[in-house]
Formats: C-alpha cells, sequence, structure tokens
C-alpha cells in the first residue's frame, strides 16, 4: 500500500493520500489549496491515478483544495450529505463506503466540530478529521458546533473502535503525527471527564478566538462549484424539467454515472443506461459503449449523477470526444426529484 501524511505548515493540517499500489487509482483526505502542485507532483511521481478527494468537513481555517484537484484531475469530490459545499460530487452518509481499486473507506458521521463532520476507516486507521484529536478534540463553537454531538460521536462510536487502532487526525499544532485509541483514552485530556455534561461544560468554556482564515476560508469552501455554470453557459445543460420531458423519447439515451452503492440507495432514473464515472474515458472512446451507441444510433447522450458535478465534467469529455448533442441534467437526479421526475428503486 502507499500512504503518504503531508501537512501545511500554515494551518497545521494534515493530508493523506492513498492507494493500494504504484501504478493504481489514489484518494486523497482533506487537501489544501496552496498545496495541490506538491500532491500533483507526488501522484505523477508515484504513477497513480487520483480517482477521489474526500473532505472530512467544512474546514474553517484553509482553502480546499478539492475544486483546483477536480479541475486538474477530473476525480470525484465527496463529503458528508450534510454539507453546504457546492463542489461536492458525492455525498455519503453513516455506514456508505468510499471505495477506489484495492480500497475501501467506512463512512462514519461524527458531528460535533460541526454539523458534517465525518470520520473515515480504513481496516486499523481511523481519519477523523478535526472531532478527535491528537490528546485535544475539535472546537465546537461555530458551523452548528454541538458539545453534546461531539461527545456522542467520540465516546460512542470513535473510543469504541479497538485500541490498537491508529489515529490520523486533519490538525495537529503540537508536531504529532499519528496516535492509537486506545492512547487517546488514557492521555487526552479532554477525554477524562465523568459526564457529558461535564465534557459540554468544558468545551462550552475553551474561549479560543476564531479561526485567522474563517471568514474567507468558509464561503470560499461552499462556494467552488463552477462547472456545472461554464457547461451551462456552452448550451449543454438542460434543467430537470426540460430533463423530464426527455424520458421514453427513442431518439435519447439517459446516462447514469453515478457508482452501484447510489443508485441502490438513491434509485435511478428509469430508463436510463449505467456507465459509471470512472469507465468515462474508456466509455468515451472509439469502442466505447457510450461512443458506439451515439455513432451508431446518433442518439443524444444525456449524462447525469447525484447533484451535477459529474455530469458536467462528462459532457465537456463527451464534446472533447466527439459527441456534440451530449449534454447533462444540471443539478442531477437531486434536482430530477425536486422537479417531481420518477424514481425507480
Amino acid at each position: 500500500m502507499i500512504f503518504r501524511q503531508l501537512f501545511d505548515s500554515v494551518s497545521g493540517t494534515y493530508t493523506y493520500l492513498i492507494a493500494s499500489r504504484q501504478g493504481g487509482e489514489a484518494l486523497i483526505i482533506d487537501p489544501v489549496l496552496e498545496k495541490v502542485d506538491r500532491y500533483l507532483q507526488l501522484v505523477r511521481e508515484l504513477d497513480l491515478k487520483l480517482v477521489k478527494a474526500v473532505d472530512t468537513h467544512l474546514h474553517a481555517d484553509h482553502i480546499t483544495g478539492l475544486g483546483a484537484l477536480r479541475d486538474h484531475t477530473h476525480c470525484i469530490t465527496v463529503m458528508g450529505e450534510q454539507t453546504k459545499a457546492d463542489v461536492v460530487a458525492m455525498r455519503v452518509a453513516e455506514g456508505d463506503r468510499v471505495s477506489i481499486e484495492g480500497v475501501s473507506l467506512d463512512v462514519m458521521y461524527t458531528p460535533g466540530h460541526t454539523d458534517d463532520s465525518y470520520s473515515y476507516l480504513m481496516g486499523n486507521r481511523i481519519f477523523t478529521g478535526d472531532t478527535l484529536l491528537i490528546r485535544g478534540t475539535g472546537r465546537t463553537d461555530f458551523q452548528n458546533g454541538d458539545p453534546r454531538a461531539q461527545y456522542d460521536s467520540i465516546f460512542n462510536k470513535l473510543l469504541r473502535l479497538p485500541d490498537e487502532t491508529l489515529l490520523y487526525p486533519a490538525h495537529d499544532y503540537k508536531g504529532d503525527t499519528v496516535s492509537t485509541i486506545g492512547e487517546e483514552k488514557r492521555f487526552n485530556p479532554r477525554l477524562q471527564v465523568r459526564s457529558i455534561d461535564e465534557y459540554v461544560d468544558l468545551m462550552n468554556n475553551l474561549n479560543l478566538p476564531n479561526p485567522k482564515m474563517m471568514d474567507v476560508a468558509v464561503p470560499a469552501n461552499v462556494h467552488i462549484g463552477l462547472h456545472q455554470d461554464e457547461i451551462a453557459r456552452k448550451g449543454w445543460a438542460l434543467s430537470a424539467t426540460q430533463a423530464l420531458s426527455l424520458r421514453g423519447r427513442t431518439d435519447t439515451t439517459i446516462v447514469d454515472l453515478r457508482e452501484r452503492s447510489e443508485r441502490e440507495r438513491h434509485g435511478v432514473i428509469p430508463g436510463s443506461l449505467h456507465a459509471p464515472y470512472p469507465d468515462l474515458q474508456e466509455n468515451l472512446s472509439a469502442g466505447g459503449i457510450l461512443h458506439e451507441l451515439a455513432m451508431a444510433t446518433g442518439k443524444r447522450i444525456v449524462f447525469y449523477c447525484a447533484f451535477g458535478e459529474r455530469s458536467a465534467m462528462a459532457v465537456q469529455a463527451a464534446q472533447d470526444a466527439g459527441l456534440k448533442s451530449a449534454c447533462h441534467i444540471e443539478g442531477g437526479i437531486d434536482a430530477w426529484k425536486k422537479a417531481g421526475g420518477t424514481i425507480e428503486q
């Protein structure tokens, strides 16, 4: 396995690059915008293909690298379903899995630091974001933070993992790089409380200053999804209402780019063809299913995904491959449902 822990000294942020092998698929957790060039260099050096970029929560102390990595690599951006960030292509919930070739992360909803905080369990490693830190816990006094929710996340979820589980946080300001669940149980001063009320009182009286970047980072991290605007300006987008009229038309093929787990959880547009986004380039190349379908039948390809991010990138790729009638459903299946579109489970 390839596992790299990278550090941004300005914000104290740890970023994790993971792949099962050299030459294979990779994912990255909690990337920082200013370090994107370094990440891309490392991806090239290790001969990896970055396919997913994950943020554990909406960060307040740095601008995320999700948008820039998406633009450079066309990777799938991943956050929890509570997030307000518009860049997100895949939203996950408790019990889901984030998978790439040879690597699978179990999704744990661990709110408290923020209401969209998640942790990701990979074998004997847990990536805790800012929920549980090394000898500390994430503050709970902004972004819908809640010390009671954090107590539950820590004591009833994270601390129930095996003691030997390696703990990798999103931040550290003292130079520590890794801990274990067992160590934190014994030595983390904020966990030595006798009740939830004692923990709430402790967290409510930290009196910390706001992060220096908060006023810049939070708005920037919410509004970085630009692809759909660009695609719409080029005339390659359909509103969900417009898309409703296409169902059943013989000159159109609706293509679902989501992963199988998303389809099972959220349903599908009836009659749509499943062609997962990670296989897009292969499917658009000569001999690929989408290329041959469009060329042999003249059908218009209409892409959709969860919220429109992946489908917007797919439209650009299809146009570049010569499929000039390709378009996508703006806002994805989420917009389709809101417009009253039929869903098939």
